[in-house]
């Protein structure tokens, strides 16, 4: 297992981290797996044998139902030096103040998920969506002194665009106040908007990345298929995330995604883990299942190197269409150092 930096701090993370949304399985998780207690910590064990070091999770996966199992499992001892990422943003109760990024409400959120993980701090304390309500200096603020106070060690967000972390970044520099050192995105072969403004950010701005449903909610493990689609998957108990919008799209990419794994003798999931750890930017790839043998085979990625052909192919067969303003600086860009290094205007020229 490698270890990276995460963003712009000391804390170094494992390629993979294991995610736990499927783990509970109250309210609308349901949909995506009630993993128990024992089923869990074989899963946990197994990630840890493996080298993983972080453990995400987030308040709303099963109305605190994750967190507390992770709790159980760890049991307020952080063997082998395991880390833990939570989250919070969403109502976790009826009232008015049970959501959102207030001062009140992220400081109450904190010492709930610590009250429930069983421990004295969280590692990394992620803002789950964007709040467009509460000023972005109260938020700021708020996670500061949790910082502060000891409760969390560094803090991030997850779900934010391109403008959202700029002017959190700026706030923060602005307040000398502690800064966001990562963001969790959505990133996968078949969903590469990220390539046009929060990858350049990260690398930019020096966050570390991590990335969540890598497999496009199973689209990508190989399961599914042109006009095959098994019964008990997310896809059909209506979980619909990430949308699909070029169906056509999606089975050229898991067709190259087979074609590469049955040459290599691999699971297609493993190959587009692979391409996802080896991208410029990506810290770390979040791994979740609702079976062993699906955690066995994601962990088996972190040791699978693709060569510059077969990463050719994914990137051609995956490329997205061009989008303002990315295709008018191609055109001025072309006019002005012709067919030259073009790589400076991003990932997708």
């Amino acid at each position: 297992m490698e270890y990276r930096l995460l963003g712009r701090s000391g804390l170094k993370i494992s390629t993979l981290t294991m995610g736990t949304m499927t783990i509970g399985g109250g309210g609308k998780f349901a949909q995506v797996g009630n993993v128990g207690l024992d089923e869990a910590r074989r899963y946990v064990d197994m990630c840890l044998d493996a080298g993983v070091n972080l453990i995400d999770t987030a308040d709303i996966y099963s109305t605190g139902g994750s967190e507390e199992i992770i709790g159980d499992i760890l049991g307020g001892k952080r063997k082998n030096g395991v880390l833990v990422a939570t989250k919070a943003r969403f109502n976790m109760g009826p009232g008015p103040n049970d959501g959102g990024l207030s001062r009140h409400h992220l400081i109450a959120a904190c010492e709930a998920s610590l009250r429930r993980l069983k421990t004295d701090v969280i590692d990394l304390y992620q803002v789950h969506e964007w709040d467009g309500q509460t000023p972005l200096e109260e938020t700021m603020e708020a996670l500061d002194t949790l910082v502060h106070h000891g409760k969390v060690r560094y803090i991030g967000c997850s779900n934010y665009s391109g403008w959202h972390i700029m002017k959190a970044l700026g706030i923060s520099a602005l307040d000398r106040r502690h800064r966001f050192v990562s963001q969790q995105i959505h990133y996968t072969l078949e969903a590469r908007e990220a390539e046009y403004e929060l990858l350049p950010i990260s690398i930019d701005q020096g966050l570390g990345v991590l990335v969540w449903s890598p497999l496009a909610g199973g689209l990508l493990s190989g399961k599914h298929r042109r006009n095959q689609t098994p019964d008990g998957t997310r896809q059909l108990a209506g979980w619909n995330e990430p949308p699909i919008r070029d169906e056509e799209r999606l089975w050229k990419i898991v067709d190259m995604l087979v074609a590469i794994a049955g040459e290599r003798g691999v699971s297609p999931a493993q190959v587009a883990l692979a391409w996802l750890i080896d991208r410029k930017g990506v810290t770390s790839v979040i791994i979740g299942g609702r079976k062993e043998e699906q955690f066995r085979d994601n962990l088996a990625a972190a040791s699978l190197k693709l060569t510059d052909e077969e990463r050719e192919l994914l990137d051609a067969v995956s490329l997205p269409p061009v989008l303002y303003p990315y295709w008018h600086q191609l055109r001025s860009a072309k006019d002005r150092l012709g067919e030259a290094d073009l790589s400076l205007l991003g990932p997708h020229v």
